[in-house]
Parts: structure tokens; sequence; C-alpha cells
């Protein structure tokens, strides 16, 4: 069981999720300071949304942390370097929120252009001002969408039912990507220029602080109007209240501020300018999804398995195909490091058939994990693996080819004279060795086992069995091999229980046997 600390309210399934499961959860409802510090103390898990601050003073406080978990999609309130020396995970939920942040996006624009906010407070204050709201059509319009990731893709989408041209400025978006949206991609300048509305959708990072400056405001058309949804800082308030007192600028809407909460901006009060205090993400859909996705990732992270939207791990991710044999290869590695006497210098890592086409670094990452395992204190995680890796000097090749021989996928991991290869069965995908040191020997990864090389010689699997059988071990399964030049035999035994180390000597002593080692999987 461990604890996890929810910071801030999370919505009450996801909530549920980490009960059911067993874990201790110390709701805090936004009580950060003394009380926060305090509950971290032993805490391996966090779980945030946008007001708690997880920085590098939290981190070294909080010596069992595990993971942090954001339920939402910004990270400029975690120290992600931080974390990542410490080995502690950081994920997110990078989609929990899209869709209302784009539909919030839209709203706004709409608002914006047809004065909605403004006509409506003075119609209920007893004015009826139609004649001074008079509003601009969509249709046939240029938008400009700045930063064409998750969210912006979507404001794309909504927007291209009005009628309307759409631009856009995205360093990572190419040119051919663009067109394939209906979007004509240029720089910045260009499309500020050119742009009837301008939307924000991009992370806020040093690159991207004070991005809409007094400088770059100025090259906006006098009719255009800006939209921020995105992050606060990246629009310079104080120089958008100037353009508009400057006539440069049509109008503004905006979600997000320097600082938050706030109830002071020279944006407030103004005809043309819109606020709304951080909503994009402020639906029932979205809360509901970021709760149970934060929660799902955060289980993932306690239970030591890979996590899909961890952002601080050395590979972008597992598809779908490679996602099953993540276990196998940890697996695989962990045997590895019980055949070794310490951490090999060199490892290689061989991966054959299918999925050798695609990104092997998340099973390079679960190798590494499954080795390094046996032979280091402390968690060895996703996250800190390939650190661990570098401090003691190891060289970890990945090579992929498309000969499986018999098997539709293999994979092969070698390292310090030792090599075991597996693979997953056709049906039930369940994890079996396949070769271990060049014999074929095929037998399931079980918990407890034993590889006995010894002598190619008639009486051995009795002798193996005496021993064994006299001290009450219980073999569930047993497989037979050769190595390729047939000079000596290996025998691997899967073992109901752990075999006490005097029964280890014993078969030592036996003769005809060579060597027999333990391997205990996780």
């Amino acid at each position: 069981m461990a604890k996890i600390v929810i910071a801030e309210t999370l919505d009450a399934e996801g909530v549920g999720r980490l009960r059911a499961a067993g874990h201790e959860v110390v709701e805090l409802d936004g009580a950060g300071g003394e009380t926060l510090s305090r509950e971290l103390a032993n805490a391996h898990a966090i779980v945030i949304r946008s007001a708690t601050d997880v920085d590098a003073e939290l981190l070294a406080a909080s010596p069992e942390l595990i993971v942090v978990g954001r339920a939402g999609v910004g990270l400029d309130n975690v120290d992600v370097d931080a974390a990542t020396a410490r080995g502690v995970m950081v994920c997110n939920a990078p989609e929990s929120n899209v869709t209302s942040a784009a539909e919030h996006a839209v709203a706004l624009a709409l608002a914006l252009t047809r004065n909605i906010p403004q006509s409506h407070a003075a119609l209920v204050e007893g004015r009826w001002e139609r004649s001074s709201w008079t509003g601009a059509e969509m249709f046939e319009k240029t938008v400009g969408i700045v930063g064409l990731g998750r969210v912006g893709r979507l404001v794309a989408e909504r927007f291209a039912g009005f009628g309307v041209r759409l631009v856009a400025h995205d360093p990572f978006v190419s040119v051919e990507s663009g067109r394939e949206l209906g979007i004509d991609m240029m720089d910045l300048e260009t499309l500020v220029g050119i742009s009837d509305l301008v939307t924000v959708h991009l992370p806020k990072t040093p690159e991207t602080v004070g991005l809409f400056d007094a400088e770059m405001l100025t090259r906006f058309k006098p009719t255009a109007r800006l939209i921020n949804t995105a992050r606060g800082g990246i629009v310079d308030e104080k120089a958008l209240a100037d353009a508009l007192d400057q006539g440069r600028l049509a109008g503004a809407a905006l979600d997000v501020f320097d600082n938050e909460p706030t109830i002071e901006s020279p944006l407030f009060g103004r005809s043309n300018v819109i606020v709304t205090p951080h909503l994009g993400a402020s639906t029932h859909e979205a809360q509901k999804r970021a709760g149970t996705t934060i929660a799902e990732q955060v289980e993932l992270a306690l239970a030591g398995d890979f996590v899909p939207f961890a952002v601080n791990i050395g590979s972008a991710g597992a598809s779908e195909a490679m996602a099953p044999f993540l276990p196998l290869g940890e697996r695989l590695g962990s045997f590895l490091g019980c055949l070794v006497d310490r951490v090999p210098d060199d490892v290689v890592v061989r991966v054959a058939g299918d999925i050798a086409d695609y990104d092997r670094r998340v099973l390079v990452l679960a190798v590494l994990r499954g080795i390094l395992g046996q032979h280091v204190e402390g968690p060895v995680t996703f996250v800190n693996v390939l650190t661990l890796a570098e401090e003691r000097g190891m060289l970890v090749r990945d090579v992929g080819r498309h000969d499986a021989g018999e098997f539709r996928n293999l994979v092969e991991v070698s390292g310090g004279g030792h090599s075991v290869s597996g693979t997953l069965t056709r049906s039930g995908r369940q994890p079996r060795i396949v070769e271990i040191d060049e014999h074929t020997v095929e037998i399931p990864l079980a918990a407890h086992l034993l590889v006995i090389r010894n002598d190619d010689r008639p009486g051995m699997i009795g002798t193996v069995g005496g021993v064994l059988g006299a001290a009450a071990v219980n073999i569930s399964f047993m497989g037979l091999g050769r190595d390729r030049r047939g000079n000596n035999a290996l025998m691997a035994l899967a073992i109901d229980d752990p075999v006490p180390a005097d029964v280890v000597r014993d078969l030592e002593a036996q003769e005809g046997i060579r060597s027999v080692s333990v391997v205990a999987l996780p």
C-alpha cells in the first residue's frame, strides 16, 4: 500500500479508484505550507492541479516520493528537471481537457466579436443599447492559430466550420503537415499581420514568455482581436493594455494571467476586453477525465509499470504493438541480472520480427530496469534507469532485425557473457524463454527458476530430481537443451517456491553438474 497525497480537489471517481486499489489517500483540498510538507514526508505520490508548486525544495523534503501526477496538461508548476534528478516520475493528463480548452477559445472568440458579455451587462442594468454593440462576422475572416498542438488542432477544426481562412505558426509543424489540415503555415510576424483573429495555444516556456510584447503587438491589424487561453505571461498584459489604448487592436479576450488568482489587471473594466478566471478546463467532463486519467497514471507508476503519459522518461512512449513486450523485456533483463555476478559493461538488446520496426527505446528501458533491479539498491524506475546505467559505465546497444526464425517476434538480451531470449505465445500472449546461453530451451518465465549446466550424459535429470525431491522442492516445469556445439547440456526448472541455499549447494556438489544459477523474478 502506498500513500498518495491529493493536494487539490480531484474528481471523486479518480479518488475512488486510488482508494479501491488499496492505497492510503490523503485529500488536502488546497491546504499547502506546513500541512503539505508534513504529509509529503512519507508519501509515495502527490497529485496536483495548477495551484500547487512542486519545486526542488519540496521534492527534497519528500524522500519517499515516486511520482508527481498533474491532473491537467501544463507542467509549469512542476520542476521536472529536479524530479528527474531524484528519479521521481512526472506525469500528466495531456488529453483530458483539450476539448474543453478548444471550445472555450472558440466561445471567447464569438463572445468578443459579437460583444455578448457587454450587451448582456447593459441589458440587465436596464439599458437597451442595440446600436452600441454591433459586432463582426467570422465568415471569410482570417484566423491565426499560434501553436498547432492538441488544442490548436481542435480549435482549427471548429473554426473551419465558420468558413474562415486558417493560418498557423508552429516551428514543430511542417508546411506539408499544415496543408493536410487545410492550414497555411507561416512565421509569426506574417501571421499577426494578416489575421483578423489570433488565438494562442502555446506552452509556457522561457521562449514563449513575453512572446506577444509591445513590439509584436504593433504588427497586428487595428481591426484584429487577440485570444489567450493558453498560459499567463505569453501575452504581456501591460503592453496589450497600451496597444488597446492606442487603437492598435480592436479587442482581446483572456482566460489566463501573469499571476493567478488575480482580481486586478490593467485589462479589467474595458468594453473591448473579455476576461474569465482560467476556465479553459473547467467543464464537468474535463474534470472527470483529468481525475480518472491521472489516477490511472499514478497507479501504474506505483506498480512500477510503464506510464504512457510520463513526461520525463527516455522514450516518447510505447506503441500499441510494443506495449505487451515491456513486461517480457523487464523479466528477461531480470533473468540476465541473476546470471551475472555484477552489472554488465556491455548490454545488447536484439529485437526481431514484426515489432522490430517500431520505436524500441522504451523496451530497452524495461530491459535495463530488469538488469539493474537485481544489482542496485533503491528504486530503479523508467525515469532514472538511464542515469543509473550511465553511472555504471554501461554500453547499451539496440539492434533490430526482421528474421525471428520460427517465432513471430523475439527479444534477446545479452551481456556479461550470458544471453537469454524470449517471446510471447500466440495464444494468451504469455511470456516464455526460448533460449539461454545458446541452449534452445522453452520454459515459462516463472517467479522462481533454476538454471543448471551439466554434462551431457544419462542420469543427470534423475540426479537433479533426486536432490530436489529429497528437499521437498516441487518442480512445476522443466526445459532441457543442448548448446549449438553439443558440448554440454542445460536444464531450466520452474520451481513453486524459492530454493534454500543448502539445497543449491547440494546440487552444485553433484558429479556432472557444472553450475547452478538461482533466478528470482519480480
